[in-house]
């Protein structure tokens, strides 16, 4: 039985030699008790001397330091946090062992880091840090751990005591910017973050970051900038011009605003809760922008991701009728000048073999339209108020009454009030003993669909007669 420990202990080092990972950004500084223990030898005969002792003993100390840190200088730290663990659990089992607990502590760390194996990173720098508070490397990473736990006030402690030691680490600077932005201490941010980028300039996240604080801080020409500049990365543009489009859209500047969607929207491998709010914000633009069919595209997109996804349900129900309605887009959504040509249309179509005269028309702001007609036909003539309502949603009462106010100023002896919305039921009420006929959206619709045809052919109709 005892013959078969050799043959393990080789297996085990076979394997820790070909394992080797390499991590993100932190590249460790040598420890200073952690040298080599074969000084003066190369590396393949540190390595046989230390596969020999490790044959013989699984847990030898020399053998262990000499296998980490070979496997720790050449970056393999799968094999190098195995083997400082391997020295850890030495360390636990003999107090005695004479082995440097604060070394074995720091590269167990270090490469457990690599492996983003968070909780024993921490574990191993937490122990190395009681035992050398004032080390950089220790600072540095378990700050960095800290911002990654989101304790980013003890991550600030830490970090600027590892400025001490080196006051122009980039990591160091980087880390600390986006902490203090995490605070929202935006002014602190953005001073670590340039100091940061002017020691690493390629550094995009946290370029876009500087841009955030800019925009937090009412800095919105600078952020702009950064953002416009960030639209074609591939890593950071979707985001860019979602935040881009978002400023312009808020300044009104709709055309700009659609431009950056549409950018953002051609990149690949976008955050899905990232490509559904920019559809839905170019969506918005496309809408202000009366561009019906487009804001359609859109929001059908929006549906088939996420049915439920905030009102897409509702404005695709309000705007394909819209949509399939060229006269009830420019009822609701055209400029004024457009509105009053259409309710003239109505005015001349509303009574068949009638001839109608416009004598006046008032707008009250982009609410509604009063046009008053002297209206001619074979039974009666009378003069005529009609008011055509943009307002969606349910008119009540008052609107309705000073419609009633405003037939006796003109001596009207009839009024006709239309609205794309609804009325209340007090609405309904009041007109019932006086001569108002109220139209609502139902009955609206279908005057718009027929307005064009009807006032065609009663032209028609006259110049024959």
């Amino acid at each position: 039985m005892f013959g078969m420990v050799p043959i393990f202990a080789a297996v085990a080092v076979l394997i820790l030699i070909t394992l080797g990972i390499v991590f993100f950004m932190h590249r460790p500084r040598a420890g200073g008790s952690g040298r080599s223990r074969g000084r003066g030898k190369s590396r393949d005969a540190q390595l046989r001397e230390a596969t020999k002792r490790l044959n013989g003993n699984p847990k030898d100390p020399e053998g262990l330091l000499m296998a980490g840190d070979i496997y720790y200088q050449e970056g393999q730290w799968d094999a190098a946090y195995r083997t400082y663990e391997a020295l850890l659990e030495i360390i636990t089992e003999n107090p005695s062992h004479g082995l440097d607990t604060y070394t074995v502590n720091l590269r167990y760390a270090l490469s457990a880091l690599k492996l983003n194996l968070l909780e024993q990173a921490f574990k191993g720098l937490s122990t190395a840090w009681t035992i050398k508070n004032d080390s950089f490397e220790v600072n540095y990473n378990l700050g960095y751990i800290e911002f990654q736990r989101k304790n980013y006030e003890q991550a600030i402690k830490l970090l600027q005591q590892a400025r001490i030691q080196d006051p122009e680490h980039p990591g160091t600077l980087r880390v600390l910017g986006h902490a203090f932005f995490k605070l929202k201490k935006f002014k602190e941010a953005m001073s670590y973050i340039r100091k940061a980028m002017d020691l690493a300039p390629d550094d995009k996240e946290s370029l876009y970051t500087l841009a955030e604080c800019y925009h937090e801080a009412n800095q919105i020409e600078q952020a702009l900038k950064i953002y416009r500049h960030l639209r074609p990365d591939p890593q950071m543009g979707a985001d860019a011009c979602l935040q881009s489009g978002s400023i312009n859209m808020e300044s009104h500047q709709m055309q700009q605003a659609i431009e950056d969607f549409e950018i953002g929207l051609r990149h690949k491998n976008i955050k899905p809760d990232v490509e559904i709010d920019m559809k839905y914000r170019l969506a918005t633009c496309y809408l202000r922008q009366n561009d019906i069919a487009k804001a359609l595209g859109q929001l059908y997109d929006i549906q088939a991701i996420n049915a439920n996804y905030r009102d897409v349900a509702n404005l695709i129900g309000k705007y394909a009728e819209l949509n399939a309605n060229k006269n009830l887009q420019i009822y609701t959504m055209a400029p004024s000048a457009d509105f009053v040509a259409l309710c003239r249309k109505i005015v001349m179509s509303y009574y068949p073999r009638a001839k109608v005269k416009i004598t006046s028309i008032s707008v009250n702001k982009n609410e509604w339209a009063d046009i008053l007609a002297e209206v001619d036909t074979p039974k009666w003539s009378d003069l005529v108020m009609f008011r055509f309502i943009r307002t969606q949603g349910a008119i009540g009462e008052m609107i309705v009454r000073e419609f009633h106010t405003h037939l006796k100023e003109v001596k009207a002896g009839k009024g006709i009030c239309i609205t794309v919305g609804s009325y209340t039921e007090e609405a309904r009420r009041y007109t019932e003993a006086r001569l108002i006929d109220l139209i609502e959206k139902d009955k609206l619709s279908a005057m718009l669909n027929s307005v064009d045809a009807k006032l065609a052919t009663q032209t028609a109709a006259a110049k024959r007669r």
